[in-house]
């Protein structure tokens, strides 16, 4: 899909369903959320924090809650999109034009907002990959003290791209020279990818 800067330009390329979420769009906007273009969709927000967003596809047009397992869903209205991995969004998806009940769409918005201001909201555990550092690395930190020492100075995000670097190697003469080209890289502090990030 193109890259979109307005509502009006993401309803105007989806004109199959421009009705439909000019309508979705009316509801929302009767209520104190904040209206934005985020991944090229209309998402709507409280104090910065996302709510939910109009989406629209070939076969439905719909509303996506941030949060929408907190939802009470009287009508039953929600749908997990990716059972299994999708945790909090939920949508609100429609057909037919005919089907949204302006009244109860209005009313699972204002929970929503509510839900928010409670601070209802999934945390997401990010918990960090462990660093599996290969034997060849280890046994060369363990008798280089000084690239030990840089090596331990690195991030998790730069020791584990070094570790991958050379675990990812099949033969051990590759992985020999590969771990002779990024000792002076490890010593000077730099990450393996880091050229390529400044770009």
């Amino acid at each position: 899909m193109k890259k979109v800067y307005s509502v009006e330009e993401y309803i105007e390329t989806n004109s199959h369903w421009q009705k439909e979420l000019e309508l979705l769009r009316s509801i929302v906007l009767k209520t104190e959320l904040n209206e934005a273009i985020k991944w090229s969709a209309p998402v709507y927000d409280l104090a910065g924090k996302n709510v939910l967003g109009l989406g629209a596809f070939k076969q439905h047009f719909c509303i996506w809650f941030f949060n929408g397992v907190f939802l009470k869903d009287e009508h039953n209205l929600l749908v997990n999109a990716q059972e299994g991995k999708t945790k909090g969004l939920r949508q609100m998806r429609f057909d037919n034009i005919k089907d949204v009940n302006k009244d109860v769409v209005l009313a699972y918005v204002k929970e929503s907002i509510e839900n928010q201001r409670a601070g209802k909201e999934i945390k997401v555990d990010r918990k960090p990959k462990a660093v599996i550092i290969p034997e060849l690395l280890e046994s060369t930190l363990k008798t280089n003290k000084d690239l030990s020492a840089a090596f331990k100075a690195l991030t998790p995000g730069k020791q584990r791209e070094y570790c991958e670097h050379i675990e990812s190697a099949k033969r051990e003469a590759t992985k020999l020279s590969r771990l002779e080209k990024i000792t002076p890289m490890i010593l000077s502090g730099v990450g393996l990818n880091d050229k390529y990030k400044n770009c």
